[in-house]
């Protein structure tokens, strides 16, 4: 295989893996020191510029010198925490075990074809996270059964809005509109010995804490760019949340 064919080949693959873990919730500098592991293992130095949308990668040869630059642009992020780990994992693997390139890459497949949990199963853990902080806020159990609707219903709204590839805030509000009106039922008939706090626990699945994060942790590690587009997003979803939760408000006057 000539220089180039091969640069071309590792340049594909390391932006396959530098896009999986950016859209998987990784911050920047997680990104790069995973791109420099693999790129090691294959002789290689990488150099990115990394955005929330596009991913600039030149892969320099060690031994010729040799270059090759390809840019990809990012699909819609999905978190998954799963991948962001196993991809860490391989990482110190391939250097341990020096893993050819056709190692790595059906590794990253096999990544890739990693089975989510059913969404039912995440329908109804997420809801009974909503339930708990209902609880921990001094709901009743009738409280924590509208939390649990609310919830259910309000990130079925989510992905079912995902699916069709809306814009990311308008699924964020419609959201936590949909979240929001249920519980906002339990306030205007009195359900329960709290259900103010059915009402403020129904949107918390959307709160961004991973934008939050990383936007803090690419502000520490000096990724000034990525860390303020990650809190302007971030900023963006609180915004939309507030606004779902207005207006179900102002619908049922609720104080």
């Amino acid at each position: 295989m000539d220089t180039t064919n091969r640069l071309k080949q590792v340049a594909d693959l390391l932006l396959e893996i530098s896009s999986l873990l950016m859209v998987s919730g990784a911050n920047t500098n997680r990104v790069d020191l995973n791109i420099d592991r693999f790129a090691s293992v294959l002789n290689c130095e990488s150099f990115s510029l990394i955005s929330q949308k596009t991913i600039i990668l030149t892969v320099v040869d060690i031994k010729t010198g040799e270059n090759y630059t390809k840019v990809k642009n990012l699909p819609s992020h999905k978190i998954d925490f799963t991948i962001l780990s196993l991809i860490s994992k391989a990482s110190w693997n391939a250097i341990d075990q020096d893993w050819s390139l056709s190692r790595i890459r059906n590794e990253i497949n096999n990544l890739k074809d990693q089975k989510r949990y059913p969404r039912i199963v995440v329908l109804i853990a997420v809801s009974f996270a909503g339930a708990g902080f209902c609880k921990i806020f001094g709901g009743d159990y009738l409280n924590l059964l509208v939390a649990f609707v609310s919830t259910f219903f309000g990130l079925l709204m989510l992905q079912e809005t995902h699916r069709r590839l809306f814009n990311v805030y308008i699924n964020v509000f419609l959201a936590s509109l949909t979240a929001s009106t249920i519980a906002s039922l339990g306030v205007y008939f009195n359900l329960g010995t709290q259900p103010e706090a059915a009402l403020a626990t129904s949107i918390l699945f959307l709160v961004p804490g991973v934008a939050l994060i990383n936007s803090f942790s690419d502000l520490l590690d000096k990724n000034v760019l990525n860390g303020m587009v990650r809190f302007a997003n971030g900023v963006m979803t609180v915004l939309a949340m507030a606004l779902g939760l207005f207006i179900a408000m102002l619908i049922f006057e609720l104080k």
